[in-house]
């Protein structure tokens, strides 16, 4: 299983940054697939948004009406667009799929990307 991020980078606040993972090895329209972010410091990570399997949303109330999570089944992708950016949005975002995969189709399993980087500034 390979979960691929790109798109994070360094942006002032008020801007804008979107984000996305392509995974494989995955029975993607059977997973329910989002994103979490570890801010510096800590030590958990946190759920920013997730969609799942039927297309249901749902956001973290930080990150409520600013950021926008979508899927595309045909292409593996999960997709999220940030605006509004603040410097607390500051964080590595790992893209996550819960469900079966293509070589365990009928257990439920836990898969991470490893991360990118979004930096926004004050």
């Amino acid at each position: 299983v390979q979960m691929v991020e790109s798109g994070g980078g360094f942006v002032q606040a008020g801007g804008a940054l979107s984000l996305s993972c392509v995974a494989s090895g995955i029975l993607f329209n059977q997973n329910d697939v989002g994103w979490f972010r570890q801010g510096p410091g800590k030590h958990q990570r946190e759920l920013v948004a997730i969609v799942t399997d039927l297309g249901n949303t749902n956001y973290a109330a930080a990150v409520k009406g600013r950021f926008t999570i979508s899927r595309d089944n045909a292409k593996n992708t999960v997709s999220l667009q940030m605006n509004s950016l603040k410097p607390e949005d500051t964080a590595v975002y790992y893209c996550n799929a819960k469900g079966p995969s293509s070589d365990n189709p009928t257990t439920y399993q836990d898969h991470w990307g490893q991360g990118t980087q979004v930096i926004v500034s004050s």
